[in-house]
């Protein structure tokens, strides 16, 4: 803004020319005034406004409740049921239950292509204690009578024979040494009559001959009664040992024959565990949520069998962040929401486990933008009774879970 002076500018060009000098003085000095006016003017103008009002602070939003998603699963989770590693690629028999079926704890779901093999094994087992029961009873009865009987007979005939033997043999010593003495006797004359000429020489050396032979055959009379004496005394020692062995109850016999028979029952039981694995039961009472392997097909040890939950009762796993799980507590309440629209009501319930380990997501965003590494918490909500009805058809269904905060 310019403030113009009146009358300023018509003196301003009356002065003469020749005054030039004293024209700028005048001139800077209108100048001046009018700057110091419009600053006086700007001044008071601006005093008169009204003053700008402090900016009000706008208060932090407070957080209610922590959201995840999640999925819906029977309380206990989903059991996959499968036979024991032990039976191998075992094939399916029979199925006795469909999807959708309601079971008992222990009621049997499946028998497999085993059991006839595994029955038969349990009859053999069986049968084997009978043997081992029958050996025991034979031991602690002892040796047949017949047995003893023939065994004490035994005895007797040889040593009836010992005494035959040695009278026998001993007439035939006895006389054999009678033609001893006698050859003797005959060898001693014939050398006297020699001696004095009546006789000649070769007849002195028949009878020395006569004798000698005689000598041997008294030593071979006795060495046979003493050999048949030596064995048939060795075969009676050997009778009675026998007899002895036979009317004697050894507790060693009676130990072995008593471990036969428990190591006998022991296979027994074997065997009926083993026959009991191929019945497949139910681990629990339930509901069949999935059939995995049909008649014929063998059972994979990840698949299993069958799928089932107790879905009498279910529970939404929320997958909640790791910077909001100190803010969550057993106990607080929740409702869940369906994220795909399987159901269309809240659900209600409460927050009854938290997990204790930090693992990344299994539920993805549909936002294909979300952090798939984000690490979470899983945080169990057990739905009340009627919600959980309403539900128990959906397991694995994707839920959003709201857990409200108590503040």
């Amino acid at each position: 803004m310019v403030l113009k002076i009146k009358g300023a500018e018509s003196r301003w060009k009356n002065l003469p020319m020749s005054k030039s000098g004293s024209r700028i003085a005048i001139a800077l000095c209108v100048l001046g005034l009018a700057t110091v006016g419009g600053g006086l003017f700007y001044s008071l103008k601006m005093s008169r406004k009204e003053p700008t009002a402090a900016p009000t602070p706008v208060a932090s939003p407070v957080v209610t409740a922590v959201t995840a998603l999640g999925r819906l699963e029977p309380q206990g989770e989903t059991i996959v049921v499968a036979p024991p590693p032990t039976l191998g690629a075992a094939k399916i028999a029979q199925l006795l239950v469909k999807q959708g079926d309601r079971v008992a704890a222990q009621q049997t779901i499946a028998i497999l292509d085993d059991r006839d093999r595994l029955a038969a094994a349990l009859d053999r087992a069986n049968s084997d204690v009978e043997v081992a029961i029958a050996n025991l009873q034979i031991v602690q009865a002892g040796a047949k009578t017949g047995d003893v009987n023939a065994a004490r007979a035994n005895i007797a005939r040889l040593e009836a024979q010992l005494q035959g033997e040695m009278t026998s043999q001993q007439a035939t010593i006895d006389r054999v040494a009678a033609e001893v003495r006698n050859a003797e006797s005959e060898y001693q004359r014939y050398q006297q009559l020699a001696s004095g000429g009546a006789i000649a020489a070769i007849e002195v050396d028949r009878r020395r001959l006569e004798r000698d032979t005689a000598r041997e055959s008294l030593n071979e009379a006795i060495a046979k009664r003493n050999q048949t004496q030596n064995t048939l005394q060795q075969q009676i020692k050997e009778a009675r040992s026998t007899l002895n062995s036979v009317a004697e109850v050894r507790p060693v016999d009676l130990v072995k024959a008593s471990a036969e028979v428990e190591r006998a029952r022991a296979a027994v039981k074997q065997a009926q565990a083993e026959l009991a694995q191929a019945y497949v039961k139910a681990p629990v009472s339930g509901q069949i949520l999935k059939i995995n392997t049909r008649p014929g097909e063998s059972v994979g040890q990840t698949g299993g069998i069958i799928e089932i939950g107790q879905t009498d009762r279910m529970v939404a796993v929320a997958e909640v962040y790791e910077s909001d799980i100190g803010k969550v507590k057993e106990g607080q309440s929740a409702i869940v929401k369906s994220e795909n629209g399987s159901f269309r009501q809240s659900l209600k319930g409460v927050v009854s486990e938290i997990g204790l380990q930090i693992g990344k997501r299994s539920v993805l965003e549909t936002n294909p933008a979300a952090d798939v590494d984000v690490r979470v918490v899983e945080v169990k909500i057990l739905l009340d009774p009627a919600d959980s009805q309403r539900v128990s058809s959906l397991t694995n269904a994707k839920v959003l879970v709201e857990i409200q905060l108590n503040l």
